[in-house]
Formats: C-alpha cells, structure tokens, sequence
C-alpha cells in the first residue's frame, strides 16, 4: 500500500468513525409509560419539583434510568425523543419532554436484562399521553427509541420555592430554560455576600445561616457554564413556603 492509499483510507475511516458517534447528537434508547390517558404525575419527585401541574411542567416530563438521572444531576434538562427502528409500533413524529423523576433500577436483580432502569440502559419512564404520541398503540408497552438533548424552552423567569427554617434556606430552583439542569446556586442577602449553595437532592439547593428578614438575590449556573444573576428576587418580608419568579432567564 502507498504512502497516498495508506493516507487516504485513515482519513475515511477516521471519517466514518466521527460522524458514527457523532450521530447528529442522537443517542440510543427505551421507553415505557406509567399510569393511564388521565393519570398526571404530581407526586414529589426524584427532583423535588412537587405538584408538577402546578410548577408548569404538566405531563411533558419523564423519569430516568440511573445512568441518564446521574444522582439528580440531569433534573430540568430537556430531551427530544423519537419512536425509533421498530416499524411494528413506531408513529411519526417527536415528543419533548422535561427531566422530573428518578427511575429505579430493579435491585433484586441487577443484571436482569429486564430491569430496563438498570446500568447501564438508557431508559425513559414517561406518562401515557405523551408515551402514545411515539407509538400506534400503548399496547406497544416498551419501544426502542432514539434521543437527544435539547433546549428547555419556558414561560417567565427561574422560579425559586424558599423552604428550610431560621438555621439554614433550602431553595427549590425550577423553571430553568436552556440547558435546564443546574450544576451551582449561590444565594445574597441584604447583608451578606454571596454564598454558594450545596445540593440537597435533585434541584433543591441549601445554604446554612439565618436570611430571614433580607431581601434575597440568587445566581444560577446551568450545566452549560452560562450563569444567570436574579437580583432581589424576594422582599425582605419573605416566608417560608413562598415561590418567587426571578424574572430574568437563559
């Protein structure tokens, strides 16, 4: 072989080798549903969102498998999804739906191929309506689908639900566009810098100290690096329980 053929086949193959995983960012997957055509999701969540009606996500929304909700990292993020490769059940057609849920893997029986939430499957657990939009027929039960992230798009500004007690704030972040998945929060006071805030689990965001009585400002960072400021979100006579629209957005 030439030096010329030898170079020219590298760089096909390495060609081929490129666009293969880069896939127009699409990724290999399942699906399922729970519940039925009236049955919406408004338990607490994985992601401690709440009364998902409520918070505006409805039942676009979907519970991971274990390696997609990385520890909750992956809540608020937004997926594409298409029925894909099984000309049986598959309808044309893509949903787009918000990361809200936790799907558990099977425990008992971890390598049970069965277990569809099981490292190191990729799996979406989604409501009915949205679940019959990808298929001919819910009998269908579980399809093979392919997936990709995409934007969050969102009506109004981040939203922040304040919880905790006088020791320690422990803030909700909701209602993120963009990526939609949050990797850092800091909050400020009246009378205090800002103070980054520690995940407590799924997007629920804590930081000890006593805020009461301070007007609160909070600064998000996506997962995409880009960060947002939200400057007085509340007035000082906030309560524990409130919800405040930050206003401003990715």
């Amino acid at each position: 072989m030439s030096l010329l053929t030898f170079f020219a086949t590298f760089v096909f193959t390495a060609a081929i080798r490129l666009v293969g995983a880069n896939n127009g960012g699409w990724d290999i997957g399942h699906a399922t549903f729970y519940g039925d055509m009236n049955a919406g999701e408004t338990m607490e969540g994985a992601c401690g969102y709440g009364d998902l009606f409520k918070q505006g996500y409805g039942l676009e929304t979907a519970a991971l498998s274990t390696v997609l909700f990385n520890s909750g990292a992956t809540c608020g993020a937004c997926f594409e999804i298409q029925c894909f490769d099984d000309p049986r059940w598959c309808a044309p057609g893509s949903i787009t739906v918000t990361a809200t849920n936790f799907c558990p893997p099977n425990a008992s029986k971890p390598n049970d191929a069965g277990g569809w939430c099981n490292v190191p499957l990729k799996h979406f657990d989604l409501s009915m309506p949205m679940f019959v939009k990808l298929t001919k027929d819910y009998h269908a039960g579980i399809v093979p689908v392919q997936f990709r992230r995409v934007a969050c798009v969102k009506q109004g500004g981040i939203r922040f639900e304040i919880k905790g007690n006088r020791w320690w704030l422990l803030v909700l972040v909701f209602n993120v566009a963009g990526a939609g998945d949050v990797k850092a929060v800091s909050v400020m006071g009246e009378s205090t810098g800002w103070v980054a805030m520690k995940r407590n689990w799924g997007q629920n965001w804590q930081a000890a100290g006593n805020f009461q009585g301070q007007s609160l400002s909070f600064s998000v960072t996506a997962s995409d690096g880009r960060t947002v400021r939200s400057h007085n979100v509340s007035p000082a006579s906030w309560q524990f329980g409130q919800t405040f629209d930050g206003s401003s957005q990715f």
